[in-house]
C-alpha cells in the first residue's frame, strides 16, 4: 500500500524530521507491505498550507500535520490548547494530553471531522519577533502590524496586548515580513529561524504567550478501513514519531536561540513583572473562552502546570 505524509514546512523543521522518523518505522513494521512517500512543503506547489485538510479529507494523503488552532472552528474545545500565557511546562502538558484530556480532544476530533488524531505534536512555544524596536510591555506593542494565524483566538490576544493583528497563510509568512508588510511575527524560534525570518527581525521578545500543539492527523475511514496490523503497525510509528518530534521541538528551542544570538538577533528576556503585565492585558479574552469551552477539561489542562 502507497501511502503519503505532507507537510508545509522545510527538510530541517522539527515536523518533517519527525515525518521521516514515521516513515522509517513503518517500512521497518511493514516489512515491505506498506510504503510511506514525503511530501514535506506543499507550499513549494503553490498550494495554501491549509489545503492540507481537504487533501487528507480527500484521501489524497494519508498523514499530515497542522497547528490545532486551525481545526479549533470545528472542534470548539480545541481551543483550550490555545489559552495564553497558561503552559510554561511542555512536559506537564504533555503529560495531560497522553492522558485524559487527550482521550477526549481525540473523540471530539474523531466525532466532528473526517480524521482521526495519531498524536499531540509540540508546534512550539510563540514568541514576538519584530522590525522596529524592542518589546517590553503592552505600550510598545502599539502601533505594531503582527503576523499571525487564522485563528481567533490568537487575534483577539494579540490585539488584547496591543498590535494590529494580521492573518496570512504560511506559505506568504516569509513574504509579507520581507517586504514589510507586516512590523512583526509571531513563532516559535524554530520558525523564525528556518523561515529566514531573522534576516529582518533583529528583535525578539520571549513572551512565549502560546504555547502551540500541532495535531498528527490521517484519514479517520481509510484507517478504519486498513488491515488490522496496519493499524497497529501505524498506531506505533505515531508514537515514535510523537516522541522524536517533542524531542526535535526542546532541543531546537536551544540550538535555535543560540544560532539566533550568534547571527545578532537582539532577545528580550521578561522579568516576571514584565510578564505579568502582558498576561494581565490579555486576561480579560480568556475567562470567557473556558466559560464557553468545556470548563472542567480546560481547568484540568490547565491544572497540569501546578506544582
Amino acid at each position: 500500500m502507497d501511502l503519503t505524509f505532507a507537510g508545509y514546512q522545510s527538510e530541517a523543521s522539527v515536523h518533517t524530521r519527525a515525518g521521516r522518523v514515521f516513515a522509517e518505522r513503518l517500512a521497518a513494521l511493514c516489512s515491505g507491505e506498506a510504503s510511506l512517500a514525503l511530501m514535506p512543503d506543499i507550499t513549494q506547489q503553490g498550494r495554501a498550507s491549509t489545503d492540507l485538510f481537504a487533501m487528507l479529507a480527500a484521501n489524497e494523503i494519508g498523514f499530515c500535520y497542522y497547528a490545532s488552532s486551525a481545526q479549533a472552528g470545528s472542534v470548539p474545545l480545541l481551543g483550550i490548547l490555545d489559552l495564553p500565557f497558561a503552559i510554561h511546562d511542555r512536559a506537564k502538558a504533555f503529560a495531560a494530553l497522553d492522558g485524559e484530556v487527550g482521550a477526549r480532544l481525540s473523540a471530539e476530533v474523531a466525532a466532528r471531522t473526517p480524521f482521526r488524531l495519531l498524536g499531540f505534536w509540540d508546534n512550539g512555544f510563540r514568541h514576538f519577533s519584530n522590525a522596529r524596536r524592542p518589546l517590553r510591555r503592552p505600550e510598545d506593542c502599539r502601533g505594531l502590524r503582527m503576523r499571525t494565524l487564522n485563528s481567533q483566538i490568537y487575534q483577539d490576544v494579540l490585539a488584547a496586548v496591543g498590535f494590529t493583528p494580521v492573518v496570512t497563510d504560511a506559505k506568504d509568512l516569509p513574504r509579507v515580513v520581507a517586504s514589510g508588510e507586516v512590523d512583526g511575527q509571531e513563532n516559535p524560534l524554530t520558525n523564525l529561524l528556518h523561515f529566514g525570518l531573522n534576516a529582518y527581525h533583529p528583535y525578539v521578545t520571549v513572551s512565549a504567550h502560546i504555547f502551540g500543539v500541532a495535531l498528527f492527523l490521517c484519514n479517520r475511514t481509510a484507517y478504519e478501513n486498513w488491515p488490522a496490523d496496519l493499524r497497529h503497525a501505524v498506531d506505533d510509528a505515531a508514537r515514535a514519531a510523537t516522541l522524536a518530534q517533542r524531542r526535535f521541538a526542546a532541543e531546537d528551542d536551544v540550538t535555535c536561540r543560540a544560532e539566533l544570538e550568534k547571527g545578532g538577533t537582539r532577545f528580550v528576556d521578561l522579568t516576571p513583572e514584565e510578564r505579568a503585565a502582558f498576561r494581565a492585558a490579555a486576561a480579560p479574552v480568556v475567562q470567557p473562552r473556558i466559560d464557553a469551552l468545556d470548563r472542567e477539561l480546560a481547568l484540568r489542562y490547565l491544572a497540569s502546570q501546578d506544582g
